[in-house]
């Protein structure tokens, strides 16, 4: 107490400025209306910081919360778009899609038979030869299972070969993989006569029971026609960046199963 009381003593004179400093002051803003005008836009201008500030802090840990509930939106969002009444109506076989979220945990892109493999499993409900995507465009197949995991053949691999065709016209081929480029994937078996160009929009087509059609694959960069001089090779620039992968969603077509075994007998029955 008495180690207060001799600071206080020793800084009297500071102490006694600062009080008839914060007298004058009160006294000057009262009597004036300038200055009034002036004290408070700045205390709002000192606790809108200070507002803004710790508004910025919090958000900043509520990043991982927030991302979480954009990717329940959008799954919900991807299962209203591929079970719409309207893309129903357009497909003959009534497909039903059921979509789900998931994270890769690992990833390669430099090899040519590259994999992803991804957090969820059989017991999600996924199994082998279902879709997966990410917000920008398709990713590959599942390849293989276990419980609580799966791999993904990524469009990124010699093997792939995924039905697709140039937007807004029914002209079908088949992705690849030429494994030079980890951001190019090149579309193949397209007739000469179709008029395509630098830019056209490459989707998912609908020759497949794995993927919804229209799904984003990629632009057109450049396009040739081979040897035989009957069909284009094109160069697809993807619209995903494959070397930086996270959030992604498992496509899984409900009828996909009854669709295979009717093709199946139907081919035997020949």
């Amino acid at each position: 107490m008495q180690r207060i009381i001799n600071f206080i003593l020793d800084n009297r004179n500071t102490f006694l400025y600062v009080f008839l400093f914060s007298i004058s002051l009160i006294i000057t803003i009262q009597s004036h209306s300038f200055h009034q005008s002036k004290f408070f836009n700045s205390s709002k201008w000192v606790s809108g910081s200070i507002y803004e500030t710790s508004s910025n802090i919090t958000s900043y840990f509520n990043l991982k919360e927030d991302n979480e509930r954009l990717v329940r939106e959008n799954e919900r969002l991807r299962f209203q778009l591929f079970n719409s009444e309207e893309a129903l109506e357009k497909d003959s076989l009534k497909y039903k899609f059921e979509v789900i979220r998931a994270k890769i945990t690992k990833n390669s892109y430099a090899s040519p038979r590259n994999y992803l493999t991804i957090n969820k499993g059989e017991k999600h409900g996924v199994t082998q030869d279902m879709g997966v995507i990410s917000t920008k465009g398709i990713l590959g197949i599942v390849e293989n299972t276990s419980t609580k995991f799966a791999t993904v053949q990524s469009i990124l691999n010699t093997k792939s070969n995924i039905n697709a065709k140039i937007k807004n016209t029914n002209y079908f081929g088949s992705l690849i993989w030429d494994a030079k480029e980890y951001n190019r994937v090149q579309l193949v078996d397209i007739p000469r006569l179709v008029p395509v160009k630098v830019g056209d929009t490459i989707v998912t087509g609908a020759m497949s029971s794995i993927f919804p059609e229209n799904i984003p694959i990629g632009i057109i960069l450049n396009f040739n026609l081979n040897e035989a001089q009957s069909f284009y090779n094109i160069d697809i620039r993807l619209f995903n960046d494959m070397a930086n992968l996270s959030n992604i969603y498992i496509i899984k077509n409900k009828n996909r199963d009854e669709i295979l075994n009717l093709e199946k007998r139907t081919l035997n029955a020949q």
